[in-house]
């Protein structure tokens, strides 16, 4: 296609017309690199400026989950009876000044792991929260229509950010030090609340509530588990983030210590795997069309699940090269990323396209409570196995665990074949 041909289709996008959308879409870039910055600079901060332990790095990933379990059914209630833009301002806010807290606490000697389990949990509340606003208002500013297509873009600008994110914070670390580019981070979310203050749309206020706040709560989950498509998705992703946070726990350690890894070469390798994201990204509505939503979400698990299994078999020196290995590492973190993001945006668009407006707010918090659960018990049981089998036993026992639940999947439910 011409560059004219490119730029006529552009202009045709309805929603790139929308200049609350664009803005709404650009906060997320800015947010999308700084999670990315974050990812790897808080586990780094741990691992090789406090020296934590396998066991500290489960429990620091554990902190960053629990919110989901303490406050996503309250959450969901919270959303369904108030506007959503106040929500995620309040939200970013919260995150933007517990990330600061960290290189103030590191220049005045004051920084401990138990600081970053603090900050991690605080980071957590403020995922779930403005994570799940950022959900329903997204709904509300493009349609249900409009999701696919949304999410398709976002998905693109994902890319950029896995793809550019590490990198950028492989080389602040090694540069300037994990502290700093957290402060870095700050500053982004900084822009990303100026930006989302301007935008103009505003929902209609909720009805007044009639009913008490348990039993909204009780009315979600009964929502979810009664429709069959909900539950089924609630189960595959519980079990794959019960998994994926055992990783997330581990990756650092195994990049650094296990590998030999310096930060910058760890983030370069991360940078180079997030092509997996694009990727996804551009194959996600072919997939859609073709195989339908579920196809495309089935597709995604079998492409993390061989990334899963082939982490714990890099070798040190594979060929008796670290530059092998670090190709390596890549490769297998490109499955991961492409399966992850083929898993998770249409398993997005298809939750919220079977659920009633009245009901989003508390499917989402409920899907997440009920998904991100299993969490905490992925991250703090993969550091414990690591103090007993090493890094490296810890992620195969990880990669173990992604081969039954895919295998589950595919032959012990109707997850492939769900079209819409």
């Amino acid at each position: 296609m011409s560059p004219i041909a490119i730029l006529h289709s552009l202009a045709a996008d309805r929603q790139l017309r929308n200049v609350d959308f664009r803005r709404f879409w650009a906060s997320s870039t800015l947010t999308n690199f700084g999670a990315h910055i974050t990812l790897l600079a808080l586990p780094i901060c741990a691992a090789l400026l406090l020296h934590a332990t396998p066991a500290q790095m489960g429990t620091l990933a554990a902190f960053g989950s629990l919110p989901f379990l303490l406050f996503s059914l309250p959450t969901g209630v919270l959303l369904d009876r108030s506007r959503r833009l106040p929500v995620m301002l309040g939200s970013d806010a919260m995150v933007a000044l517990s990330l600061a807290t960290v290189p103030l606490a590191w220049w005045q000697g004051w920084l401990s792991v138990h600081w970053l389990y603090a900050v991690q949990f605080m980071l957590g509340a403020g995922f779930v929260v403005g994570g799940s606003a950022e959900q329903i208002f997204l709904t509300f500013l493009v349609g249900r229509d409009g999701l696919i297509d949304a999410q398709a873009k976002l998905g693109a600008t994902e890319s950029a950010s896995r793809l550019l994110g590490p990198g950028i914070a492989g080389l602040l670390v090694q540069a300037l030090g994990a502290p700093v580019a957290i402060l870095c981070n700050v500053a982004g979310f900084s822009v990303s609340l100026w930006n989302l203050r301007q935008i103009r749309t505003r929902e209609p206020q909720p009805e007044p509530p009639q009913a008490h706040v348990l039993r909204d709560v009780v009315e979600g989950l009964k929502f979810v588990w009664g429709q069959p498509v909900l539950r089924l998705l609630a189960w595959t992703s519980a079990s794959w983030h019960l998994l994926f946070y055992g990783y997330t726990a581990l990756y650092v350690l195994f990049a650094t210590r296990v590998l030999g890894m310096s930060p910058g070469l760890m983030g370069t390798a991360q940078m180079l795997g997030g092509l997996g994201v694009l990727l996804s990204s551009l194959l996600l509505k072919p997939l859609t069309r073709r195989f339908g939503s579920g196809g495309a979400i089935a597709t995604g698990l079998c492409i993390s699940c061989l990334g899963f299994m082939l982490m714990p078999a890099i070798p040190r020196d594979l060929l008796g090269s670290r530059g092998f290995t670090t190709a390596a590492y890549a490769a297998v973190v490109f499955c991961l990323d492409c399966g992850g993001t083929l898993f998770f945006l249409p398993y997005l668009a298809l939750r919220q396209r079977v659920t009633p407006d009245a009901l989003l707010g508390r499917m989402t918090s409920t899907m997440r409570f009920m998904t991100v659960a299993t969490a905490p018990i992925g991250a703090a049981g993969a550091g414990a196995l690591a103090e007993w089998l090493g890094v490296r036993g810890g992620l195969t026992v990880v990669a173990a665990g992604a081969l039954l639940l895919t295998m589950t999947t595919l032959f012990g439910t109707r997850l492939h074949r769900i079209r819409q």
